[in-house]
């Protein structure tokens, strides 16, 4: 099940870069859009929606990595 999580890829908190992971979707262009979106809002409300988000959405886990084979390691 997929889990909406900060990403390990910040540029600052991780918030946007976590929604792109979510979505499947392009890390810089979701990036570039959300700043796009600041910006023409009138900066206050995108600012204080992504402090809200960097506050609520948890960090990523090994628990939450999709590239961590789960197993026995047994040395010979």
């Amino acid at each position: 099940m997929k889990k909406l999580t900060k990403s390990n890829d910040k540029v600052l908190t991780g918030v946007l870069g976590g929604f792109a992971e979510y979505f499947g979707a392009d890390k810089a262009l979701v990036r570039i859009i959300g700043a796009a979106l600041m910006m023409v809002t009138g900066f206050f409300p995108g600012v204080f929606l992504y402090i809200i988000a960097a506050v609520i959405m948890p960090e990523k886990t090994d628990k939450d990595n999709d590239n961590v084979i789960e197993g026995e390691f047994h040395e010979k």
